[in-house]
């Protein structure tokens, strides 16, 4: 298991499991709790780490699209392109981006006023749920917010839109129905990992208002901050003949 895709898959996995460590026990603990509180640094702690590892998971699933187009339209290639340091530069651009977006929101989210309530009609500090609760006029730093987000779904939505659309053309002008199979065997994990997160995502962050409730925003949070990354791994592991033999040889 030691190529470029499992090195990649390995700081998805690392991404996944800090993801529901971040939400999960707190909320746990606030359901078997009569005191469900969380303070102020705590809140802008588990603000700033959901929105760097939401981040670096957008870029990295980018990212490991033009692994996939490299590993089928350039297969004798591959270990030359995807070398060591290429996979390390990936997986330092999706960190790094992913910080700088926790960077930048966590700061201005918490100096907003928060004078009023301070109940939160969330089971953790997402943004749009702490921002209801300011007392002064967040509008523009939402639009800015909203603009942010569409343009990192858009980065790499567009480097997967690139990416499949030349091994469509690849597998297309295959001869060989085999070769057809194991070119669809080597996407169909990603794309659906793919599907599933940035539907989610692009629900939260590039749909109006008008369409979020606080009950709709809850289900589709859990969907991808706790569903998502819990899949992951299964989807990854129960398609791939190399992690199975690699799972039996272990056992």
């Amino acid at each position: 298991l030691h190529t470029p895709m499992y090195f990649l898959l390995s700081q998805l996995s690392i991404m996944d499991t800090v993801y529901i460590c971040i939400t999960v026990p707190k909320m746990l603990q606030d359901l078997l709790s009569t005191e469900k509180t969380i303070s102020f640094l705590g809140c802008a702690l588990q603000i700033f780490l959901y929105l760097t590892l939401i981040g670096g998971e957008f870029f990295l699933l980018g990212l490991m699209a033009y692994d996939r187009f490299v590993a089928v339209c350039n297969p004798l290639r591959y270990p030359i392109i995807m070398s060591q340091r290429v996979c390390l530069l990936m997986v330092l651009v999706s960190w790094a981006g992913g910080s700088l977006d926790g960077f930048m929101l966590t700061p201005v989210t918490m100096s907003f006023p928060y004078c009023g309530s301070r109940e939160i009609n969330h089971f953790f500090c997402e943004i749009p749920a702490v921002l209801k609760l300011s007392c002064t006029d967040t509008s523009l730093y939402e639009t800015l917010m909203y603009a942010c987000c569409v343009l990192m779904l858009l980065i790499p939505i567009s480097f997967i839109s690139v990416s499949y659309t030349r091994i469509l053309i690849t597998v297309y002008h295959m001869s060989s129905a085999e070769g057809r199979r194991k070119a669809f065997t080597t996407c169909s994990s990603h794309i659906i990992v793919v599907s599933i997160f940035y539907g989610a995502a692009f629900y939260t962050n590039a749909l109006p208002h008008s369409y979020h409730t606080p009950e709709k925003d809850k289900v589709v949070s859990a969907f991808y901050t706790i569903l998502t990354p819990m899949l992951n791994p299964l989807i990854y592991s129960l398609r791939n003949r190399d992690v199975a033999a690699a799972l039996r040889k272990v056992l």
